[in-house]
C-alpha cells in the first residue's frame, strides 16, 4: 500500500524545500511562481493539509469511517466494534454520517482524504463508478463494509447465503403464499444479493412467485409496503430484508386485526434486541456486525503496516427462531 501524500512530497513534485510548502500552508512569503506550482498540485491530488498533522504529523493515528446512517442497530454494532479495537491500538476514529445520501457519502469521504487521515472505512449503501475512480486516486488506504468491492478490500455479510437460508425456513415450514419486502437495488447486498438468496430458497420448496415489494430501511417504508402486500392477496408469511421492516409490517397486521403467526407468519433479518421484546418474538437472522467492526479495523491498520490482507472477507450468522413463524399443517 502506498503511503498517503505529504508536504514532503508535494515540495518534490514542485522542485522546493518541504519548509517552503509549509510556508505556503502556513500564510508565510512564498514566490507567485512557486505558490502557481503548489496550488496546481494540490489541486490535481485534492489535498489538504490535515488540522492534526500541524500539530504532530508523526503522531496523527487518525482512521475515518463513513457509514450511512446512525439510526440503525447494526450500524452501531459496527462503529462501536471499530472504535474498541482502533482505541486499543492507540488509534482515533472519527466518524462521518452520510444519511443514506450517495453525494453526501462522497463528500464525507473526500473529507477525509482532504483531512489525510490515515486510512478510512466506509460501510457503503452502493459502490458506485464515482466510489471507485474516488478509492483509486487517493494514496489512502480504504476497506469497504457490507459491499463487494473487487479492486480492494471488502469485509462482508453472507447476503445470498443467508437469504437463502431463511427462504428454506420459510418453506420447510410449509408457507406457500409469502410476501417479501426488500429494499431498493441500489443497496447490493441487501436489495440484490439478499433477496436473490431468499428468492432461490423459497424455489427449492416449490415457491416460485411470492410478492415482492420495494421500500426504504424505515419503519413507515415496511408499513406501506405490508399495505400494498395485504392488498394484493391473501399471504401466510411475510418475509423483510431488515427488522425495523418487520416491525413496519406487526403494526400493520396487528391494525388489521391479523395475528402473528397464527394468520400471517413473519421472519425479519438483523436480530435487533428490541426484535427480542415483541410480541411474539420476532424469528431472526443475525449477522455477526461486531465481527464485521473488528476484521475492518484489524484490516485497516494490517494495510497500514504493509502486511497482506485478504480483498474478501465474509462474517457469520446466526439463526435465532423466535415465536412468529408459525409451522403450517
Amino acid at each position: 500500500m502506498a503511503e498517503k501524500m505529504t508536504m514532503a512530497d508535494i515540495a518534490e513534485m514542485a522542485g522546493v524545500a518541504k519548509s517552503t510548502v509549509s510556508r505556503y500552508f502556513n500564510g508565510g512569503y512564498v514566490k507567485e511562481e512557486t505558490k502557481a506550482k503548489i496550488q496546481k498540485i494540490i489541486e490535481e491530488y485534492n489535498y489538504v493539509p490535515n488540522a492534526f498533522a500541524r500539530l504532530n504529523a508523526k503522531e496523527m493515528k487518525v482512521i475515518g469511517v463513513v457509514v450511512p446512517t446512525l439510526n440503525s442497530k447494526i450500524t452501531s454494532r459496527v462503529i462501536t466494534s471499530i472504535d474498541r479495537y482502533l482505541r486499543e491500538n492507540d488509534y482515533t476514529t472519527l466518524i462521518m454520517n452520510s444519511d443514506h445520501d450517495i453525494d453526501l457519502e462522497l463528500e464525507n469521504i473526500r473529507r477525509l482524504i482532504r483531512q489525510n487521515v490515515d486510512g478510512i472505512l466506509i460501510s457503503s449503501i452502493a459502490i458506485t463508478k464515482d466510489h471507485k475512480e474516488l478509492f483509486q486516486k487517493t494514496k489512502i488506504p480504504i476497506v469497504v463494509l457490507a459491499q463487494e468491492y473487487e479492486e480492494g478490500v471488502s469485509i462482508l455479510d453472507d447476503d445470498y447465503n443467508a437469504g437463502k437460508f431463511v427462504g428454506e425456513y420459510v418453506g420447510k415450514m410449509g408457507h406457500r403464499k409469502v410476501g417479501y419486502i426488500g429494499v431498493y437495488e441500489t443497496d447490493t447486498a441487501v436489495g440484490v444479493k439478499r433477496r436473490d438468496g431468499v428468492l432461490d430458497g423459497l424455489k427449492k420448496y416449490g415457491i416460485m412467485n411470492p410478492l415482492i415489494g420495494k421500500s426504504d430501511y424505515s419503519f413507515i417504508g415496511g408499513q406501506k409496503v405490508t399495505k400494498e402486500i395485504l392488498e394484493q392477496e391473501k399471504v401466510d408469511c411475510i418475509i423483510c430484508a431488515t427488522d425495523r421492516l418487520a416491525f413496519g409490517a406487526y403494526k400493520i397486521l396487528q391494525m388489521q386485526g391479523l395475528r402473528i403467526p397464527e394468520d400471517v407468519s413473519v421472519i425479519g433479518f438483523g436480530g435487533y434486541d428490541e426484535s427480542s421484546l415483541l410480541t411474539p418474538e420476532l424469528t431472526t437472522l443475525k449477522f455477526d456486525s461486531y465481527g464485521m467492526g473488528y476484521l475492518g479495523a484489524e484490516s485497516i491498520l494490517k494495510m497500514l503496516k504493509g502486511e497482506a490482507v485478504s480483498k474478501k472477507q465474509m462474517v457469520e450468522y446466526e439463526f435465532i427462531q423466535g415465536k412468529s413463524v408459525k409451522e403450517q399443517n
